[in-house]
């Protein structure tokens, strides 16, 4: 529906593949763009406060480049359980302690959004609430080994294989566990 960009031309700012798919559902022409940013974050930060910060320092960082029909997207996701975050693990065993804190618990999915023009900015967030079955150290290491899913908060993917055996229940949007609450998106778009 080209009709929501209204001409506008839409930059994703994300190597994600997930926000592409996502983003590709809702039928819109985009392009992708690309840099490394620093994804440190102040400590106090709780919550939806880490992901809509970092996603404004992406789109920040991507200002230069930005014209006046142009439309940025940036986004960012954590995972929060016991009042701490989980990033992206950095190794094989921050991989492997992370599924063990998820398994059998519930926590949080936190993804945080930033839409910008050169003279407009929206902040939106979305939280989805995952319940996760007791994993095995089997099946913790099958799934780490197999998927490496060193590229995703809280080493996990609810698309991948463990998100098909060891996700009991979601609370929200799927759609925000995987990266980007396109409900909101769509809608944000609108006001454009």
């Amino acid at each position: 529906m080209q009709s929501i960009s209204k001409g506008r031309n839409i930059k994703l700012a994300s190597k994600s593949p997930r926000r592409q798919q996502l983003l590709q559902g809702l039928e819109l022409d985009f392009e992708v763009w690309s840099m490394e940013v620093d994804e440190s974050f102040p400590s106090h930060l709780q919550r939806e406060e880490i992901p809509l910060y970092l996603a404004k320092i992406k789109a920040d960082a991507f200002m230069p480049r930005l014209q006046p029909n142009d439309i940025l997207i940036t986004a960012d996701t954590i995972v929060w359980i016991n009042n701490r975050v989980l990033n992206k693990p950095g190794n094989r065993d921050e991989a492997v302690e992370m599924l063990r804190t998820l398994s059998g618990n519930v926590h949080e999915v936190y993804t945080g959004v930033c839409l910008r023009t050169t003279d407009r900015e929206i902040l939106l967030s979305d939280c989805t609430q995952v319940h996760f079955t007791s994993l095995s150290e089997e099946e913790i290491a099958h799934y780490i080994d197999r998927y490496s899913p060193y590229d995703k908060a809280g080493s996990y993917g609810a698309q991948d294989w463990i998100g098909l055996v060891g996700i009991d229940k979601l609370v929200g949007s799927y759609f925000n566990v995987m990266g980007l609450p396109v409900h909101k998106v769509y809608q944000a778009l609108q006001s454009f």
